[in-house]
């Protein structure tokens, strides 16, 4: 998972500032990598490197970011690699002075290498699919470009951009949400078919100009001082001028609409509205639809007190307490320094990590029956660890609550979750489950309720991808081949790290 921004600001200002603003806002969407790059004077200028916002740019850094166009990436690792050689945006020289941030992963990346190896003689320089899509949009506009009258040749229209995106969306599979720029045009953002992963526009006036914002949450908008105008819908994209001018098409075969439901269970910050569900409203539905049916399974509970996992957990663990008419308390005090554990690269950073990150209140716990919400179970190291911790402080019985499913499948459309065997859920029932993790008693929302709740937050009323929950994946393209080479990548044994140190920076047009 990553995030995504873009901004179009009035000719003669500076964007660097609100880039760097709205990623950290964007910040708990990638936490092992970020990158801004603007364009100043006909050149792009690029910083990236692994580490959080705050890490990678200092105020000299951020002087020499000039432009009032710009975009901004923040990652997290995913399997192979945390190489900053990997880090967002990437760039190519041709056609015109080309870059991309992206948000997703292609299902066809390795047919797409091949495509751009061998028949357009095309060198990919990481592993990354995001060089591939952007070398696919690079290899379609060049295309268009050369048909251009040669009187045009230098003055690319709005509708060659749109055809060459449509041509991704026929040629490209998978989840993807992009922000790119096109050297003395603009700025263009697009979204896959099926709207997987989320994308949203918004604008503001300022001194009677029109400024404009795409970005992965509404919060990004928001925090910023940006008006949501609307979620760029599936297969549409967006090109806004260097100028403020706005243009949209299209770019698609109309497609099941299909965003990913594990935003609101964990991604998305609780403060955005993605596709028209507040994910707040989501997350108190899914604490209050559990609360229901732990009382329909067991009326004569004995439980004390509802603890939440902090932080994803909080607010179904305090709907689903007041549902129960149970008392609410905080039992865990969070180190906020420690990043997310179940897309750490590896297994023995997960176990170290989860005991630094949480520390326990005993008061909490001494002689209670408690009850822990977390927003799901990935792999069951925390939650394993957390009942430990639990008991550790005196807790008479600890129950636990997942406000979501089991997760029994691999994500492919941009969570790196881990390789299906190391799914706590895969080929475990739900008593296996509770054993291992050795909780008393262990409740799972269901998926049919998860759906339904979701789309109550909002005006949504169309299908959700839940593959990770039910092992259905929208784009149609998914097999028992792909799950076992996928496996072979995101197992624990295949992923590896790298050193840090490659920075690519392009300050004064120079690498």
């Amino acid at each position: 998972m990553c995030g995504i921004i873009g901004i179009v600001g009035r000719q003669g200002t500076h964007v660097n500032q609100l880039l760097y603003d709205g990623l950290t806002v964007l910040q708990h969407r990638g936490q092992d990598a970020a990158g801004i790059l603007t364009e100043h004077e006909g050149r792009f200028i690029l910083r990236k490197a692994n580490g959080h916002v705050a890490d990678v740019f200092d105020q000299p850094t951020m002087e020499r970011l000039m432009g009032s166009v710009g975009l901004g990436h923040v990652r997290y690792p995913t399997a192979g690699s945390s190489s900053s050689a990997e880090a967002q945006p990437f760039y190519v020289n041709s056609p015109y002075g080309l870059c991309l941030a992206h948000n997703g992963n292609l299902t066809n990346a390795q047919d797409l290498e091949r495509i751009l190896r061998d028949e357009h003689f095309r060198h990919m320089n990481t592993t990354s699919d995001s060089e591939l899509l952007l070398n696919m949009l690079a290899v379609a506009l060049h295309r268009r470009a050369r048909h251009l009258h040669i009187s045009d040749a230098s003055h690319l229209d709005v509708e060659t951009v749109f055809s060459a995106i449509k041509e991704i969306n026929q040629t490209v599979r998978g989840g993807y949400a992009c922000i790119g720029m096109i050297a003395g045009y603009g700025l263009f953002a697009f979204r896959d078919p099926h709207g997987i992963r989320p994308l949203i526009l918004g604008r503001r006036e300022v001194e009677g100009r029109s400024e404009w914002l795409v970005a992965s949450e509404s919060v990004a908008l928001t925090a910023l001082g940006f008006d949501v105008e609307r979620d760029v819908a599936p297969g549409e994209a967006v090109f806004i001028s260097a100028s403020g001018h706005l243009f949209e098409a299209m770019c698609s075969e109309e497609r099941e609409h299909a965003p990913c439901i594990f935003e609101h269970v964990y991604f998305a910050r609780p403060d955005s509205i993605i596709d028209g569900i507040s994910v707040y409203q989501a997350r108190l539905n899914h604490g209050r639809r559990l609360a229901e049916r732990i009382m329909e399974s067991w009326p004569d509970h004995d439980i004390d007190a509802v603890i939440p996992i902090p932080d994803s957990g909080r607010i179904a663990a305090l709907q689903l307490a007041s549902t129960l008419g149970v008392k609410y308390r905080e039992g865990f005090v969070k180190n906020r320094y420690v990043g997310r554990t179940f897309i750490m690269p590896e297994q023995t950073l997960r176990e170290k990590s989860v005991r630094r990150k949480l520390s326990a209140i005993p008061h909490e716990f001494e002689g209670k029956a408690v009850l822990l919400v977390d927003d799901s179970i990935v792999r069951g190291t925390t939650s394993q660890q957390i009942v430990e911790m639990a008991r550790d402080v005196g807790a008479r019985k600890v129950y636990f609550a997942s406000a979501a499913p089991p997760v029994r499948h691999p994500n492919v459309y941009g969570i790196d979750m881990p390789d299906a065997t190391e799914l706590i859920a895969n080929g475990r029932s739900i008593e296996d489950i509770n054993a291992h993790i050795g909780s008393d008693r262990l409740f799972y929302q269901t998926l049919e309720d998860l759906v339904e709740v979701t789309a109550m937050a909002g005006s949504y009323a169309g299908r959700f991808d839940a593959s990770c929950f039910d092992g259905r994946y929208v784009t149609g393209d998914i097999d028992e081949g792909y799950l076992s080479a996928l496996s072979a990548r995101r197992n624990n044994a295949a992923k590896h790290t790298t050193p840090s140190s490659e920075v690519v920076d392009l300050h004064n047009g120079e690498a």
